[in-house]
């Protein structure tokens, strides 16, 4: 059983949850967190470079001058791409760079992500989060209240137009929901901030993985 802080919005300890590990795979799996990322980074890319090959640039086929006698380096076509305003030589054309993962490696390494926040203690919990109108300097005081001073993950149970609004203007901040969540969100962040509801959301929510 691993023990993950819960704090309320001042900063202090109030109480501390039970997590089972095996309802995030026991272990880390490094490998399979890897690859998921990798997948996601993939996937960002959009893939539209292109370049002219020589047999699309507009010029003649004609050879230059001779091949022997001149006295200069050998030319051939002016779309050789030894000359300036030539083809490229390997010309870039538009591609997919797009990975898939199985729905259970998505979850898996998600899972596994989790894990390795709570094992490295950079997973909080915390309880009463509510704001009742949008209020940056609200959030921004929870934030340091937390003593979180790199990135952060926060992960509400359902959408809150107050938390969002609240937090769009932290820099270092994300919002997501737990039925959202996904391994590169969880891994490119320092720090991940969960509501209580959120947490028992995602408890509950991985044992039918």
């Amino acid at each position: 059983m691993l023990e993950v802080p819960v704090y309320n919005t001042d900063g202090k300890k109030v109480d501390t949850m039970t997590v089972d590990e095996r309802v995030f795979g026991s272990t880390v799996n490094a490998p399979l967190l890897k690859q998921a990322i990798v997948a996601y980074h993939a996937n960002k890319r959009r893939g539209t470079a292109a370049t002219k090959s020589r047999g699309m640039v507009v010029g003649s086929t004609r050879k230059i001058f001779a091949q022997k006698g001149t006295g200069r380096a050998r030319r051939g076509a002016v779309r050789t791409p030894m000359l300036r305003g030539g083809g490229h030589t390997f010309a870039k054309a538009p591609h997919s760079f797009r990975k898939t993962l199985p729905r259970k490696m998505r979850h898996g390494a998600l899972k596994t992500a989790i894990l390795a926040k709570i094992l490295g203690e950079d997973l909080m919990v915390i309880d009463g989060l509510s704001l009742s109108t949008p209020k940056t300097r609200e959030m921004a005081r929870i934030v340091k209240n937390l003593k979180i001073d790199r990135s952060c993950l926060l992960a509400l149970a359902e959408r809150d137009s107050n938390v969002y609004l609240s937090s769009r203007n932290i820099g270092d901040l994300t919002v997501r929901i737990a039925a959202e969540l996904n391994a590169f969100d969880v891994a490119t962040r320092q720090k991940m901030l969960v509501t209580t509801e959120a947490m028992k959301a995602l408890i509950g929510g991985e044992d039918g993985s």
